[in-house]
């Protein structure tokens, strides 16, 4: 609420109830905040109960000290979809209450070298609230898409780093433009140096080293499934890795069993 707003409700409550800005030191102030939350819109809206101090953080007390707290499973993305944002919204906020509870409830079993019961009751909520805000992302980029026709979110492109290698970045609001700014200018007339090249030229080292790890170990697998299985489908393999030669492996010595090798000789 604005400081208009709250600026109209005070003097409305004040001549409402026959007082002026000039008395206002004759009326207790408990009085004068009272009337005026009653007479605010929201006054009436309440998420949950009252709760004074900090026993929300903490569990039921009839589940402290048990070994085990029955609960029901995390909730699922068609049982969100169904519900209004309004319904969406409040089940945030439970969410979120019920993860400070038992991060502090965790924490303080720890304190007391104790067992905390049900420990996937975190996983549970978290996967809840995960579903949760994709659901909310489907109803913002749907509605989007049809007041704008354009996707949700920053736009973005590909960009040099300092360190040679391209990638993606999300375009980021400036105060001054591209073509005015002076060092970004000088930046891009600024040619990598040696250290950059060779940086460079190691991590292509590197990624193709792991791709050819990858490689041998795959084929080492193949090798070991022709010999452990010699009358197994050879088209499901060709199939399940395209990338190798899996008729031309198998007449390789390292796919050969010990019974067909005596078989050959």
């Amino acid at each position: 609420m604005s400081f208009r707003r709250i600026s109209s409700v005070l003097s409305l409550t004040l001549k409402l109830n026959g007082l002026s800005i000039r008395n206002l030191t004759n009326v207790r102030s408990q009085d004068i905040v009272q009337n005026i939350f009653r007479s605010l819109p929201c006054s009436g809206f309440h998420s949950s109960s009252y709760q004074f101090g900090l026993m929300e953080f903490f569990d039921d007390e009839k589940n402290w000290g048990s070994q085990e707290v029955r609960v029901g499973r995390s909730w699922k993305k068609d049982e969100l979809r169904i519900k209004s944002n309004e319904d969406l919204h409040k089940l945030w906020f439970v969410l979120l209450k019920e993860k400070n509870m038992l991060l502090t409830m965790e924490y303080a079993c720890k304190e007391e070298n104790e067992l905390f019961p049900n420990p996937e009751r975190i996983d549970k909520v978290e996967e809840s609230m995960k579903n949760l805000e994709s659901v909310v992302k489907e109803r913002n980029s749907a509605y989007t898409l049809l007041e704008t026709g354009e996707e949700p979110g920053r736009p973005g492109g590909y960009e040099t780093d300092p360190f040679g290698q391209r990638k993606y970045m999300k375009y980021a609001e400036h105060t001054v433009p591209k073509w005015m700014n002076r060092y970004k200018l000088e930046e891009g007339k600024m040619k990598h140096g040696m250290a950059v090249f060779k940086f460079k030229k190691l991590m292509k080292e590197k990624s193709h080293m792991e791709k050819k790890r990858i490689y041998n170990r795959t084929r080492n697998h193949i090798y070991g499934l022709i010999k452990r299985f010699p009358n197994m489908d050879i088209e499901a393999l060709e199939e399940q890795y395209p990338n190798h030669d899996v008729r031309r492996m198998m007449a390789h010595k390292k796919a050969r069993s010990v019974q067909r090798h005596q078989e050959e000789n």
